[in-house]
């Protein structure tokens, strides 16, 4: 196996783990990866359109308004006005502000579980790895 394959391979090996233990953890909260990665763009960046959220998360828009209606009914999110009509804009509530400072307590604590033994230099050498890839792929 020549070491692209080989990096791919290990790559695919460790997605499918990391989601299952990843919504385990997500599920002490009632939540999904696919919410948490909403509350995480929101808590990042402020507010965004349903268009910028399925480009973040890579899906397709009917997928991101699912997930949205959702998080909308249970209070995490709430809608503002844009200035385009045609668009809908989201920012989080302070329900979902207070919830994602408690999921990411328990998020923490897991991501430090499983970077055991791996410096913050390496970290960050396979983030900028990552990066590039994205990149690469997204021409």
């Amino acid at each position: 196996m020549n070491p692209s394959q080989k990096f791919f391979h290990h790559f695919i090996m460790l997605y499918r783990p990391f989601e299952n233990k990843l919504n385990v953890e997500l599920g002490k909260h009632n939540l999904h990866r696919a919410q948490w990665t909403i509350l995480y763009y929101l808590f990042h960046y402020s507010s965004a359109t349903l268009v910028e959220l399925a480009n973040y998360q890579g899906v397709e828009k009917p997928t991101v308004t699912r997930t949205m209606n959702r998080l909308e009914e249970l209070g995490y999110i709430q809608q503002i006005p844009s200035t385009d009509k045609r668009e809908k804009r989201v920012e989080l509530s302070k329900k979902g502000v207070t919830l994602y400072n408690k999921v990411r307590l328990t998020i923490d604590e897991y991501e430090q579980k499983i970077l055991t033994g791996i410096s913050v230099k390496e970290q960050l050498e396979v983030i900028r790895i990552m990066q590039q890839i994205r990149n690469n792929i997204m021409k």
